[in-house]
């Protein structure tokens, strides 16, 4: 469908040319009851003396191709286009190879991680499902997409965990993840309350990056141990990473990068701090007075690595919209210094919080673990569908965390509300999945349909047909905004439809084998389209329900 819009719009776009006119015409999807897309850019020359001359030729290229059933230029000067579906059902499938696209980019996913010694949380869950869904959705239109899990596994939080095994004279070795996710909080406190401990802590780090043994040893079980849970944890939620890289990963390149910096006068000292000549306010810190690396830091020496290693023309730093002003720095930067010419986005988010609005916490008053959320949503389903495997259980529980978390608009924050999430009739996952089963179950039962062999389509048909044909649309929007609750609304739309349609007729009533051929074709369109979507979404469907 893209591609046939596109070249609608190259012949379009020539015609405006022609006139001495702006040559940027879009399709846009309509909300009128009887419409699909409109084109809204003709407003504009509404009272320009040709503008008669513009849409004779205009109308004629839209009817060329036949791909819309009605033309109507209003009064305004609105273009409003309905499809002809029984055209358009024969050149568009909606099948993967549709969307490839010609001039793919290398993309580079940096998700954020979190820090080794702390449990996940659900702060983390709208990173890694924004995340997946931007990696699904430029892999399924054929961009090159890696993902960096980008791990917090150096610097102060570990001298803190470090320091604290000192001091309670704990052996590393006999320590479990479990021990460290108890330490994590107490350590951090007590380097606030305890200016011995702090003084340690700051040695400690120092250490670190001089690597002297012991800090390392100690560093590096602690690490493998965190690291080895966090995979196992992920998998729960069907996530993974092509590299799981972290801070420790970057840190032999500070030095050097500094001293290049230095040498090039583009970062100066003030009070011992180095600090970027870049005229900005606040000025962009590089080092502390005391020579110790902060994360902007580290992230200037991850380009660097990057750069070498994982070369990209797009890097997306999915990451919660509080950081900024850390990112807005960051990018200044990287121009600044001349690091790279690759383009940086950060792609923020709001908060995940309760019912009432307030930031998720475990009765106790901590950060909620993630796994927690997930075991709460778990056997919140299985209440209403016990005789469902754990597999089944463990995807449909992951489809509400997903589906929940990528139906808002990333940049808000959003209430996550169990009743309401996990029910199984509105915009839900439970809804998703049993809309896409409930046609899976037809095409089993009806194994065979013959696609030479179509009736015109009645107003149900016709509707949900119209409305498959739009995935590319919705795809193109979600892409070029890095929204995936575009294509999360969208799926709901086509399953709500898919429904209505599966009631309008029992297909086991079906008086001829053309009728039934028919509504087994849209069926076909519809899971195709569905599962493509929700591939996109990072959304796995279940076969039973």
């Amino acid at each position: 469908m893209n591609y046939l819009l596109n070249t609608l719009k190259n012949q379009i776009n020539l015609v405006l040319i022609e006139f001495g006119l702006e040559g940027n015409v879009e399709f846009h999807i309509s909300k009128l009851e009887d419409c699909d897309l409109q084109i809204n850019n003709l407003v504009r020359y509404k009272n320009n003396p040709q503008f008669d001359d513009i849409t004779k030729k205009i109308i004629p290229i839209l009817n060329a191709g036949n791909i819309f059933k009605n033309i109507e230029l209003n009064e305004q000067g609105f273009l409003n286009l309905r499809f002809n579906t029984e055209i358009l059902v024969s050149k568009i499938s909606n099948s993967r190879e549709e969307f490839k696209i010609e001039n793919s980019k290398n993309i580079l996913i940096d998700y954020g991680g979190p820090n080794i010694g702390k449990p996940l949380h659900v702060g983390h869950i709208r990173t890694l499902n924004i995340g997946r869904s931007l990696y699904n959705t430029n892999q399924f239109v054929s961009n090159n997409i890696l993902s960096d899990i980008h791990l917090g596994d150096w610097g102060m939080p570990v001298a803190q965990i470090i320091t604290y095994l000192e001091k309670n004279n704990l052996y590393v070795k006999d320590l479990t993840v479990e021990d460290f996710q108890i330490i994590y909080p107490k350590a951090s406190r007590e380097y606030k309350e305890n200016e011995d401990f702090k003084s340690r802590a700051l040695e400690v780090n120092k250490l670190l990056n001089e690597s002297e043994q012991n800090v390392i040893n100690t560093w590096k079980i602690i690490k493998e141990k965190s690291l080895t849970r966090l995979k196992k944890d992920l998998e729960v939620f069907g996530q993974s990473f092509d590299y799981w890289l972290g801070e420790s990963d970057v840190n032999n390149l500070i030095p050097d990068m500094i001293q290049k910096l230095i040498t090039e006068n583009v970062v100066i000292k003030d009070d011992g701090a180095l600090i970027s000549t870049e005229e900005t306010d606040p000025k962009i810190l590089i080092t502390k007075s005391d020579g110790s690396y902060l994360y902007i830091t580290t992230d200037l020496a991850t380009i660097l690595y990057r750069n070498e290693n994982l070369p990209y023309d797009e890097a997306l730093y999915v990451v919660d919209k509080r950081q900024s002003l850390h990112f807005k720095q960051l990018f200044s930067s990287i121009k600044h210094f001349e690091l790279s010419s690759s383009e940086h986005k950060h792609i923020a988010y709001g908060t995940l919080n309760d019912a009432q609005g307030n930031p998720y916490k475990t009765r106790e008053g901590d950060t909620k673990p993630l796994l927690e959320l997930f075991d709460e949503v778990k056997q919140y389903i299985s209440k209403f569908n016990d005789e469902l495997t754990d597999n089944t259980l463990n995807t449909l529980t992951n489809s509400v965390l997903t589906y929940s978390d990528l139906l808002s608009n990333r940049k808000t924050d959003y209430k996550f509300e169990l009743e309401k999430f996990a029910s199984n009739s509105g915009k839900t996952g439970i809804y998703i999945q049993y809309s896409q089963v409930r046609a899976r179950k037809l095409l089993e039962k009806f194994t065979e349909f013959n696609v030479k062999e179509l009736r015109g389509f009645n107003e149900t048909e016709t509707k949900l047909i119209s409305s498959l044909l739009l995935f590319g649309l919705y795809l193109e929007q979600s892409l070029k905004t890095y929204e995936p609750h575009h294509l999360a609304n969208y799926l709901y739309e086509i399953s709500n439809q898919f429904n209505i349609f599966y009631e309008d007729e029992k297909f086991s009533e079906l008086g001829d084998t053309t009728s039934l051929n028919t509504k087994l074709f849209i069926t076909d369109f519809y899971i195709r389209t569905a599962h493509n979507v929700m591939y996109c979404l990072g959304i796995s469907p279940v076969a039973k329900m």
